[in-house]
């Protein structure tokens, strides 16, 4: 559930380029400079909109382990931030496809949720056992709100570790921030997570930069 280096699809130059863009975009977000997602590297995600060869499937487990109605284009624009929709993605710590799950954490979701039937490597239940796992964080953090905070901790929670966000959180409270709002959150975290802080406060910036341009 990291978003570090991939072995990409056909389509891996364009999106490498932009994961680039948007990775500069999001370090200036994090900085305090408000500056927009930069428009090309938004387009080049805009045309993975066309890509639909998952969409069921996102469709399918968004609309089972959150409701009908939820837009499962977050999960979509989330399995782009991890692997650019590649089912064959492999990052060096071992997190395998579409969601980049690492086998343990597979084993455990589909032990906790026996309908979750099939292999790690098959995209179908990759997606599955990545949106049930989005699922256990956002049901966590339900006393957030509004939604959109809501979501960023629940993906903050997939990237760094529930964990990892509780206390950065307690950090925050400590700084008298809001601890309800991800902004706090942006706060607190270099110091729990040092140097991956980092990763993680990009990693949100990607998923919400890329859901922009998926409808």
């Amino acid at each position: 559930m990291n978003t570090r280096r991939f072995r990409l699809g056909r389509h891996r130059w364009s999106v490498v380029a932009a994961l680039g863009i948007l990775a500069t975009t999001s370090v200036a977000i994090v900085q305090g400079q408000q500056r927009a997602a930069a428009p090309d590297a938004l387009e080049a995600f805009a045309r993975y909109n066309r890509v639909t060869t998952y969409d069921q499937y996102f469709s399918k487990y968004s609309k089972r382990f959150f409701g009908v109605g939820f837009d499962w284009y977050y999960f979509k624009a989330q399995a782009l931030a991890e692997s650019t929709l590649d089912e064959d993605a492999r990052s060096p710590s071992g997190a395998v496809g579409v969601m980049q799950i690492m086998p343990p954490t597979f084993e455990e979701i589909r032990r906790r949720n026996p309908a979750i039937t099939g292999r790690i490597n098959h995209p179908r239940w990759n997606i599955a056992a990545g949106i049930w796992y989005d699922r256990q964080n956002f049901v966590a953090w339900e006393a957030v709100q509004p939604l959109i905070e809501q979501l960023k901790f629940m993906f903050g929670s997939y990237n760094a570790g529930r964990s990892s966000i509780r206390r950065a959180r307690a950090v925050a409270v400590e700084l008298g921030l809001d601890g309800t709002v991800w902004e706090s959150i942006t706060q607190g975290l270099p110091e729990v997570t040092g140097r991956r802080s980092s990763e993680t406060l990009m990693y949100i910036d990607r998923i919400f930069g890329i859901k922009q341009v998926l409808r």
